[in-house]
């Protein structure tokens, strides 16, 4: 079976090994001439950002870059897209990289031509209708991790510098017009990131799939995607190089994202303070407090869950399921407590207010309240 495909759901995906050599023709299909790639510090210095450069200056698109983007991107790495973009003179966006090079860059896009405040775009209700929509520049995505799905999402996810408090913004123009997932732009990735990112696409799947709200086109998506993670994802963590399973995770993380539309929950809520104060990974904070909230929420998911395992091969119904997590978790080193990652006991009283405030708290199975939400992080700390 060939692992190369175009896709138009929920965008143009341009699918397979070495497609990032289209990455010029893609940005003038989506209109322009003299884009800006936004990726993050670490990924600038890199030969696959070099390259993705130097295909554009080749096709007389310049090689415009802005990397001044924080592993929680903030509204003062915005500020400083924006006067780089406006500063350059570009027409468009060329988001690269992982979460969050993706989530910036879609932010700078969205921003660009805008006379309000982001925070008045968050994901509540229809604020996103107070945007001038024509003042969005066009967008083309080009992930370097399999996890996030931000290439095929309508937000980004940005940081409050000052509460310390992540808003998801929104937009339907934040969905890139064309997005490239080339499996080989993965290789590189260090150890640990594959894991986090895998498991972070693993997380967005469980969740979509465990939410209460009814969407069953997202429910087979989210189900579909963790088998791929399952399989895939211990493949590429023992040979790097493996690319048909470079590209199933690519897969599976698109799909977590197009799966999460339909809801996330407590994994995630829990997961977003913990990033914003003490700065870890978002996939791997995912996975370390999985366990935890699946056995949090058990009696509102036993028998959905007990379905999923059945997919998957795993024996045990949600016990064997549960067993399957801690057991990869484990053998892809992931670490048991949040307390491994720096995280302490200090600050709960704060984390425990931003995670019931968190706009993916309302998709848990379970109702979270103070006392079992402090409780769930003293469980995962």
């Amino acid at each position: 079976m060939s692992l190369v495909a175009n896709w138009s759901y929920p965008t143009a995906v341009r699918f397979g090994a070495g497609r990032i050599s289209e990455l010029a023709d893609a940005a003038k299909a989506a209109g322009m001439k003299k884009p800006l790639l936004v990726t993050d510090k670490g990924l600038a210095s890199l030969p696959i950002t070099a390259n993705a450069l130097d295909i554009l200056d080749a096709a007389g698109l310049g090689r415009g870059l802005f990397s001044d983007v924080d592993p929680n991107p903030n509204e003062i790495n915005l500020a400083a897209g924006i006067e780089a973009f406006k500063a350059g003179g570009h027409d468009g966006i060329i988001a690269f990289g992982g979460g969050s090079g993706l989530d910036l860059g879609k932010t700078i896009a969205l921003m660009v031509g805008q006379s309000r405040p982001v925070w008045d775009f968050e994901d509540i209700g229809d604020w996103w209708t107070r945007a001038d929509a024509d003042a969005i520049v066009p967008i083309i995505a080009v992930p370097t991790t399999a996890g996030t799905g931000s290439e095929v999402g309508r937000a980004g996810v940005i940081t409050n510098s000052e509460t310390h408090v992540k808003k998801i913004i929104f937009h339907p123009k934040m969905l890139p017009a064309i997005t490239i997932c080339d499996p080989e732009l993965t290789v590189g990735m260090p150890r640990m990131i594959t894991v986090g990112t895998g498991m972070d696409a693993f997380a967005h799947c469980l969740e979509a799939y465990s939410s209460p709200f009814y969407h069953p086109m997202s429910q087979g998506i989210a189900l579909e995607g963790m088998r791929l993670v399952k399989e895939n994802l211990p493949k590429v963590v023992a040979n790097p190089n493996d690319i048909d399973a470079r590209a199933e995770m690519m897969s599976a993380a698109a799909m977590g994202a197009v799966a999460f539309q339909k809801g996330l929950g407590a994994i995630h809520s829990l997961s977003h303070p913990v990033g914003a104060i003490y700065n870890t990974h978002h996939g791997l904070t995912n996975a370390v407090v999985m366990p935890a909230v699946l056995v949090f929420n058990r009696a509102a998911i036993e028998d959905r869950i007990a379905r999923a395992a059945a997919y998957l091969g795993i024996e045990g119904g949600f016990d064997g399921f549960l067993d399957y997590v801690i057991t990869l978790r484990k053998e892809l080193g992931v670490p048991d407590k949040l307390s491994e990652i720096g995280v302490g006991s200090d600050r709960i009283d704060e984390m425990v207010k931003m995670a019931l405030v968190d706009p993916t708290a309302g998709g848990n199975p379970v109702k979270l309240t103070e006392e079992n939400t402090r409780e769930l992080f003293v469980a995962c700390i």
